[in-house]
């Protein structure tokens, strides 16, 4: 590791609640060691946003990384232009005219689909009931996989997620891992004679029809739906759990006083689904007496970066008034979330004003446990309506 300020967390502590760690290492310095990651944390705000475009020296090119081992080397461990390449084969998918006219219309068919069986039921755990099934159909829908059931799509994603954050080596976790990118490759297969017939605006066939290799095709739909699963529905369900615990921000929106882009915005910003993203040093580096050397392991922690007392006033609040525009929840430099269109159509123009506007009287029905600091959110957030 770098010779930064060293930091010792206990990692279940950390794993439960990573915030009071976060701010204590904030107040050391930007850049603080951490043995039981083996890594270097990238704390701030301005360090995160300025540093993740240095991609000369903190490189997303990670061949030994867990994400390349165990998924395939995907564009998001690519740098310079053949990041940019794939990046463009993929923007067809994910482009904001695509999702408005082509996605929008199933996020809400999926969403309407799934109220319909919730409504009469009267109590649920929105993760489990909404915003998984939500989640997995839209991502179904996106990447193509039409085939695959939505459980199996959250089964997948959780698995790769699991691996790609297994840094402690466990081989369990890693065979799991392991199974579920095998599962996802026997889908590919089955749709690709379909996808081949009938190109559509999907994931697999807009990197066939830009003549992407299948390997790295594969490699890129496991990308998506590791990072297209989780993270929407953790943010679906926790930001519905946000203002259901925060009732004074619930009643600004209805009341028309902000919006549900805003309550999804600031969760994201409070609660940052995506916690850290990792990087490989590629050159020596130096910056506030910290020096870096080549193959150190560095993490850009935005779920610290998005509670920084040097940004916003009163980090740790849930405010959906505040000014949200030096988040950097899908990241800040060009590995920019390319999901990012989607994943704000599907939670912030569907997935939360249709929840509130389908269940009256919606509350919370007992204790929302969170869990993460890689990727974090809800474990379960019970609920009641009338």
């Amino acid at each position: 590791m770098s010779d930064a300020p060293v930091h010792e967390i206990d990692p279940a502590v950390f794993h439960a609640d990573p915030y009071p760690d976060l701010a204590r290492m904030r107040a050391i310095g930007p850049f603080v060691s951490v043995p039981q990651l083996g890594a270097t944390l990238i704390l701030r705000r301005d360090e995160v946003f300025r540093l993740e475009k240095r991609i000369d020296v903190f490189s997303s090119h990670q061949p030994g990384g867990l994400m390349t081992l165990l998924m395939g080397e995907n564009m998001m461990r690519k740098d310079g232009d053949a990041h940019m390449a794939e990046r463009r084969a993929i923007f067809p998918t994910v482009s904001p005219r695509t999702v408005r006219d082509v996605w929008l219309a199933a996020f809400a068919h999926a969403a309407d689909a799934i109220l319909d069986g919730l409504a009469p039921r009267g109590k649920a755990d929105l993760v489990r009931d909404y915003a998984m099934p939500l989640s997995a159909e839209a991502l179904k829908a996106i990447t193509g996989l039409t085939n695959m059931d939505f459980a199996e799509m959250d089964r997948v994603s959780q698995g790769m997620i699991d691996g790609i954050a297994n840094y402690a080596g466990d081989p369990a976790i890693e065979a799991h891992c392991n199974d579920c990118t095998a599962s996802i490759d026997r889908h590919i297969d089955e749709r690709l004679p379909d996808l081949a017939r009938a190109p559509d605006a999907s994931l697999i066939s807009v990197q066939l029809q830009a003549g992407l290799p299948e390997a790295q095709m594969r490699a890129n739909v496991k990308l998506a739906i590791s990072g297209g699963q989780n993270e929407p529905r953790d943010a679906i369900a926790g930001a519905a759990w946000a203002l259901l615990s925060h009732p004074e921000a619930l009643d600004m929106v209805q009341a028309g006083q902000a919006s549900w882009m805003q309550a999804f915005e600031e969760y994201a910003r409070w609660i940052s689904p995506i916690g850290m993203s990792p990087r490989r040093v590629a050159a020596p580096y130096t910056e506030a007496g910290v020096s870096f050397v080549p193959e150190d392991r560095v993490f850009l922690m935005f779920g610290s970066a998005n509670r920084d007392e040097r940004v916003w006033d009163q980090p740790d609040r849930f405010d959906i008034s505040r000014d949200v525009g030096p988040s950097v929840a899908f990241g800040a430099g060009p590995h920019f979330c390319a999901g990012a269109w989607a994943s704000r159509a599907l939670i912030a123009e569907v997935a939360l004003p249709r929840l509130f506007q389908r269940l009256p009287g919606l509350r919370l029905g007992g204790e929302a446990p969170f869990a993460g600091w890689a990727f974090r959110g809800p474990l379960k957030v019970p609920v009641a309506w009338d």
